[in-house]
């Protein structure tokens, strides 16, 4: 990519695509292409086929997505197999009709099965059942990569898929109904610390009630109380997190130095003139995980948070709630061959992520 490539960011609004268009913009691109969904509906065929055929991106990072933690996943389970495949057929089939130089897809480690060999390597996609409660979701990311790899074999596209392990940072998601563990904890937490100070000013702010019947009425229904916090399952299962912003410097990484045919087993395919393949034998698995390789188990997540945010309380693991898969960790062997490794440990993470938190109040009560 130059410095003035046209470049398309798909959910620039997100936690992903905000930390991919702040990376470009830090290193100095200035041609940055973002549509809100109010501008743009990627649902829409036809709307994306305009918007390709008008403005004509050079490269495209396919972040836009419908994303969720367990319950979301689990109850919306229609709509997340819906979007995510009408989003990503959409982006990618008219990337190819119009020329994109290259794409990358970003997918979900939840990709890998359910009682996945530890840690998970990209060879074992499609080697045993799925997760039950993200199965939808885990579908439409495998769909995404199995299009991505067969454009580039049939058409000689430049489309890689990359698959982030559990994200958190600058616009996240801290919707206790719809957003991932991480960021649901921090805030959980941080309700719980103001109820247990009897901080109720900020804590009506916050959850943006009037009333503190109705404050605890919410509370108690996500399991926060003034002396204890509710976090569904036994605390056992362990997950890997990385920093959103550690996450796009990867992605950009990749997107200016690796292409599709530096992803393959050369035995397998006989490349042509151009990028598109005149023999094909098995060519699956290209796409790269993106993580750490390092992994906590939610008890200790729990506490380490439960440490940066001040809550005084307790902490409550309710086993009658699910856990989900047990241990889901990234192997990044193949990442860090291609030359990257991340930056910020876990700690120092949550502290910036939990400040993001705060700033994010503080610049709603200004704008009041």
């Amino acid at each position: 990519m130059n410095k003035n490539s046209k470049i398309y960011v798909a959910g620039h609004l997100g936690l992903v695509g905000s930390a991919i268009e702040t990376n470009l913009t830090k290193k100095g691109f200035t041609n940055i292409l973002k549509c809100s969904r109010q501008e743009l509906d990627l649902l829409n065929q036809k709307k994306v086929a305009k918007f390709f055929s008008s403005e004509k991106p050079e490269y495209v990072f396919l972040a836009a997505a419908k994303v969720g933690g367990i319950v979301a996943n689990n109850l919306y389970r229609g709509e997340f197999i819906y979007e995510n495949l009408q989003v990503q057929n959409n982006i990618i089939h008219q990337s190819y009709i119009h020329g994109v130089k290259k794409l990358l897809f970003l997918g979900s480690t939840c990709i890998y099965p359910k009682e996945c060999e530890q840690p998970m390597r990209e060879e074992f996609l499609l080697t045993s059942p799925l997760e039950f409660t993200n199965e939808p979701y885990a579908v439409a990311k495998i769909a995404g990569i199995k299009m991505c790899e067969s454009y580039n074999l049939q058409y000689g596209t430049n489309f890689i898929s990359v698959m982030p392990t559990n994200l958190y940072g600058p616009n996240d998601n801290y919707n206790l109904e719809t957003s991932h563990v991480l960021p649901a904890l921090i805030r959980k937490l941080h309700l719980g610390k103001l109820y247990r100070e009897k901080n109720y000013k900020e804590l009506l702010f916050d959850l943006q009630l009037s009333s503190l019947e109705e404050a605890r009425s919410y509370l108690l229904r996500h399991g926060v109380t003034a002396e204890k916090v509710e976090i569904w399952g036994s605390g056992k299962p362990m997950r890997e997190f990385l920093w959103s912003e550690d996450m796009a410097d990867a992605c950009v990484f990749i997107m200016e130095n690796i292409n599709f045919l530096d992803l393959i087993d050369k035995g397998s395919m006989d490349a042509g003139k151009s990028s598109k393949c005149s023999t094909i034998s098995d060519v699956r698995n290209t796409h790269i995980n993106i993580g750490t390789g390092i992994d906590i188990s939610i008890y200790d997540l729990s506490y380490m948070i439960k440490d940066i945010v001040g809550f005084e309380g307790d902490i409550y693991f309710n086993k009658e709630k699910p856990d989900g898969t047990y241990k889901k960790l990234t192997d990044v062997s193949k990442l860090h061959s291609l030359g990257w490794k991340h930056t910020v440990g876990l700690s120092c993470g949550i502290s910036m992520a939990y400040r993001n938190y705060l700033d994010k109040i503080n610049d709603t009560r200004r704008r009041i």
